[in-house]
């Protein structure tokens, strides 16, 4: 069964560190990266696991002021090791990225402890206990804590070990429906032409296949020929749900394409600037957010400004779950039972997130609590 690993952490805490321990694969690939020591942008790796499988790895950044990337890289996790460093402990991206997991629906996960080489045993056990308690009430409580270091190697084995045993939990993806890789990275090879990369969402496509982008810049989708697929740097005829993908296209330059565009089948056109959605928002939040606030929503690795109604309440506090309406403000390629996370761009702050149960929302004048709760209630997840 095809494998999503995906990281979360705070910045300097050994994200990258720890997937080159594990993979032999320096993520940073930007000179910006290597010159300023810390991540900017994703970074991608596969791992071969003891038990022969493979899987593969986006790692992402753990500043706050590339948020945006991070949240682009957590589409399609299905596994996510999640790092602590034992000298700092938690902090504040380790609290950001652990809601947006939550939000995101991640359930499965490692809570990696790095850095173990520069303190005594107390201070393990301190941070692994301040981890369960931050976790209690979050979608990965009770998920396994192990300690680690990648400058001496201690505890990696037992990582990849663990990975093999917590990956047994995952449930498989549905093998139908239509096809959608979300597009996070773009670029050309001389003598093949443009190739996108991505995670794929649902369904699969073959080598010669047609497709079509889905870009909120353009009026129309535009048709493209899937010239040939790879997986894992291996030439591969057909690309299914759960892998991850570097596509060549022909009929398009890769100047003509941007993170966030979405490469689908042709029968895929759920394509909506409005939708019913049941929303959540963080305990953390200072303030009730009020209807129809502006927020930024990010979907897979697209992002749009969106204004929120709710149904039947004027404001939401802190923790409360609710259902209502987004108004985009470009269309996004959206299906029910997609994930999404709720920025304010006034505080630079995740305030919550939600679930689509209902496009084309805008042929009726108001969002049916009733009809959303009926549509909440059903399990739309793997």
């Amino acid at each position: 069964m095809p494998l999503i690993i995906g990281t979360a952490g705070h910045i300097d805490h050994g994200k990258t560190s720890l997937i080159k321990a594990l993979t032999g694969i320096d993520t940073d690939r930007l000179k910006e990266e290597k010159a300023r020591g810390i991540s900017i942008d994703l970074g991608f790796a596969y791992l071969d696991l003891p038990n022969g499988a493979k899987a593969g790895i986006v790692d992402v950044p753990g500043h706050e002021r590339f948020i945006r990337n991070m949240l682009a890289g957590a589409t399609g996790i299905d596994l996510v090791l999640f790092v602590v460093a034992a000298d700092d402990g938690i902090m504040p991206q380790t609290r950001e990225h652990l809601d947006i997991m939550h939000l995101l629906g991640i359930k499965s996960g490692i809570f990696v402890i790095t850095k173990i080489d520069l303190v005594d045993a107390g201070q393990i056990n301190k941070v692994s206990e301040d981890i369960k308690a931050l976790t209690k009430d979050t979608c990965l409580k009770d998920s396994p804590i192990i300690p680690i270091s990648s400058a001496t190697g201690s505890g990696i084995d037992n990582l990849k070990n663990l990975i093999v045993n917590e990956a047994k939990k995952v449930l498989p993806r549905p093998e139908g429906g239509f096809f959608r890789l979300p597009i996070d990275r773009t670029f050309s090879i001389k003598g093949f032409g443009a190739v996108v990369t991505g995670t794929v969402l649902s369904g699969n496509i073959n080598k010669n296949a047609d497709a079509f982008i889905i870009s909120k810049r353009a009026t129309t989708p535009k048709k493209v020929k899937i010239r040939g697929v790879q997986s894992h740097f291996k030439e591969v005829s057909a690309i299914i749900a759960g892998q991850r993908a570097a596509i060549n296209l022909s009929g398009i330059s890769h100047t003509d394409i941007e993170r966030g565009n979405m490469l689908v089948s042709p029968d895929m056109d759920m394509i909506t600037d409005m939708a019913d959605v049941s929303f959540e928002f963080l305990n953390s939040i200072e303030k009730p957010i009020k209807n129809y606030s502006i927020l930024k929503l990010h979907h897979m690795t697209d992002e749009t400004m969106a204004k929120v109604s709710f149904a039947g309440v004027n404001e939401a506090g802190p923790g409360d779950k609710v259902f209502g309406r987004v108004s985009l403000k470009e269309p996004m390629a959206m299906m029910r039972g997609d994930r999404f996370i709720l920025r304010d761009p006034a505080i630079n702050a995740t305030v919550g997130g939600g679930k689509v149960l209902l496009l084309y929302a805008k042929k009726r004048k108001a969002a049916n609590v009733e009809q959303c709760r009926i549509l909440d209630s059903q399990d739309m997840k793997r």
